[in-house]
């Protein structure tokens, strides 16, 4: 198993961020397709101490009772599935690697939901509290990578991939690329992208209970999760799609995608405040998608590419909330 070389990782810094999470859970999940109602086919987690440093390793297949979908992608066969566990029977043991700790993943609101959803239907909850996308704490470390795919963050340190879509060596490779990250994240001291995961049990509560690590990332007064709620009709004609280098105009519709820093709701209240029409899906008259990660498989993502839809990071599109123009013929 190839590791990253200690020489290439910066040094852990002195003193360590107090208000840091006291270990850290890298979870990688393969599924049988990107919906809702797709099914885990193999899990692995990575369990990390306070400072990123490996303590142990586990990995499990897992029988989707269903096709596996993608099996050029994962590898995993309805035959190799066949007598691998349910997903009740490793609920219990999956949930003792993540118990205490923050869950951290590439695109972790993915690994998140579809943990989620299995757990629902075990009539359980997952026992993880908050999460931390390694895409959204690259962009605010600006590490200088090509795309914010998995392989991409792990040539900037030197981890070499022994098995792409894998998920025990994905979960490896994530493992011992967030560890610099993390280092240099404490270094400059700064706040992780904490994110509050809640069961899916427990969506239909509003209440947030204390964050244990301090503020969480993108948090004020208004931070908290909602019941998810009817927007208002925007009130604006859709003026088409975002020009390159162009302003936000009132009644554009945008769609969101994957963890961002501020949480989504948050993010979508700011859209909705400045006129524009928040999209719960990407077609053709869509203005823009706002991502942390465009190269994401998600349906999202990859109707945007097919459509040609203007695509922007979050920093981008919360610099373009600064200054959205009116609508033509609306004063202001």
């Amino acid at each position: 198993m190839t590791m990253l070389d200690n020489r290439t990782a910066p040094p852990p810094p002195s003193p360590w961020p107090a208000d840091y999470p006291e270990g850290y859970a890298v979870v990688d999940v393969e599924t049988t397709g990107l919906g809702k109602d797709d099914r885990i086919v193999s899990a692995a987690v990575y369990r990390l101490d306070a400072r990123g440093e490996v303590q142990d390793h586990w990995y499990s297949p897992v029988n989707p009772q269903r096709d596996p979908g993608p099996v050029w992608i994962h590898g995993l066969t309805g035959a190799m599935l066949a007598d691998a566990p349910l997903f009740p029977e490793i609920a219990g043991e999956l949930a003792e690697r993540l118990a205490g700790r923050v869950l951290v993943a590439h695109n972790a609101v993915f690994d998140w939901s579809m943990l989620a959803r299995e757990y629902a239907r075990a009539q359980s909850a997952a026992p993880v509290e908050h999460r931390l996308c390694t895409i959204v704490l690259a962009k605010e470390l600006r590490l200088p990578l090509a795309n914010h795919k998995l392989e991409s963050l792990a040539a900037h340190y030197g981890v070499v991939q022994q098995r792409a879509h894998h998920a025990l060596d994905d979960a490896r490779v994530l493992a011992e690329a967030f560890r610099p990250s993390l280092h240099l994240a404490a270094a400059a001291a700064l706040p992780l992208p904490l994110h509050a995961c809640r069961p899916l049990t427990e969506w239909v509560d509003s209440a947030v209970p204390a964050p244990r690590y301090g503020a969480l990332y993108g948090s004020g007064p208004r931070s908290g999760w909602r019941p998810a709620r009817k927007r208002p009709a925007c009130p604006y004609p859709n003026p088409g799609r975002l020009a390159p280098d162009g302003p936000l105009v009132q009644g554009m519709r945008v769609a969101f995608s994957g963890d961002t820093g501020i949480e989504r709701d948050l993010l979508e209240d700011r859209a909705t405040d400045a006129g524009l029409h928040v999209a719960s899906s990407v077609s053709r008259l869509t203005s823009l998608l706002v991502t942390n990660d465009p190269d994401s498989p998600t349906g999202k993502s990859v109707k945007a590419r097919a459509y040609g839809t203007p695509v922007i990071d979050e920093r981008q599109f919360t610099e373009l909330l600064k200054a959205v123009t009116p609508a033509p013929g609306v004063h202001g």
